[in-house]
């Protein structure tokens, strides 16, 4: 490789590594534990998909959602969508995140659809889409987060349809979390992920008012519920941990416990819940290092368990 290539290369993963670390706390913490060549594949990766989401959202790295301009999202997801297909076809052009986009196909031969899904899933976004029930509420976690995890699995070495049926399921048990934990912020934008079924048990409106500060124990419950519908997703990953090379297992046994710590907090806080965003602090995530360890080398050796019954099953 020339000097050249390897400072391109660099630049891109130095991108990636800056995205993650300013987008997100828990992620970064875990990527950070993956052997290096999977971990330049996941921060790029998640520079992809961070950029696609604040385009969408009108927002920079995850912050000013409610500011955000959203008024041309139809053309904006039409941009995404072209620069990411010639990014797969290998004409990225300059902008580091379409590079390290073509640079994570090049190195880890992800078909393009993979990245058709993650944007089928901001196009839910743009048109309003609005979930009736539990089943179109993973629709949109399975496009938005368990395809994600689908396409992790891969920079990890892994392709075999067990191991991405445990990867889409991790992926689809953050996103449960991310709702229950965001769920007033994105209502205030009129994003509405909880299925208006649940809304409407509890006489909650499915529109922006659900951000209103009465509606608070109500909205606990069916927060709670999401909480506890995403426990079987998070319960079927760890079966995925013994085909993961060590550290991968490590990272990912880490990643899984923090956000499932933040889910668990989000349930325990009830209706103060969105007083303060949720997340685990400094201590919390090093104890979690900690006990993923443990778990990524009882993976060696544990016997291999069924899949949960009744699970969401990504699209073949």
């Amino acid at each position: 490789m020339t000097a050249a290539r390897e400072s391109g290369q660099a630049r891109l993963v130095a991108h990636g590594t800056a995205a993650i670390r300013t987008g997100s706390h828990s992620f970064a913490a875990a990527a950070r534990l993956f052997p290096p060549a999977v971990r330049e594949g996941a921060v790029m990766l998640y520079a992809w998909c961070r950029h696609c989401d604040d385009v969408v959202d009108g927002q920079s790295l995850g912050h000013g959602q409610r500011s955000g301009e959203r008024s041309d999202g139809v053309a904006a997801l039409a941009q995404l969508r072209a620069a990411t297909r010639l990014a797969c076809a290998g004409m990225p052009g300059d902008d580091p995140v379409f590079a390290g986009l073509a640079e994570v196909v090049r190195r880890h031969r992800i078909a393009p659809v993979y990245f058709e899904h993650h944007l089928d899933g901001f196009a839910m976004d743009v048109a309003g889409q609005r979930y009736v029930t539990l089943e179109d509420t993973l629709t949109y976690c399975w496009r938005v987060a368990g395809v994600v995890g689908v396409m992790m699995a891969q920079i990890m070495g892994r392709s075999d349809a067990a191991t991405l049926d445990r990867a889409c399921d991790l992926g689809m048990a953050f996103q449960l979390t991310n709702i229950a934990r965001d769920v007033v912020e994105d209502a205030a934008i009129g994003r509405i992920y909880l299925p208006a079924e649940w809304l409407a048990a509890e006489g909650l409106p499915a529109d922006a008012t659900l951000a209103e500060p009465r509606h608070r124990a109500a909205l606990a419950r069916v927060a709670q519920r999401l909480v506890q519908t995403a426990e079987p997703y998070y319960d079927a990953a760890m079966g995925g941990l013994a085909a993961l090379p060590l550290r991968s297992a490590w990272s990912i046994a880490t990643a899984r416990s923090v956000y499932r710590a933040i889910g668990r907090k989000v349930q325990a806080r009830g209706p103060a819940a969105w007083d303060t965003r949720a997340r685990t602090n400094r201590a919390e995530k090093l104890a979690w290092v900690a006990t993923a360890a443990a778990q990524a080398l009882a993976s060696r050796t544990r016997p291999p368990q069924a899949r949960g019954a009744g699970l969401f099953q990504r699209p073949a």
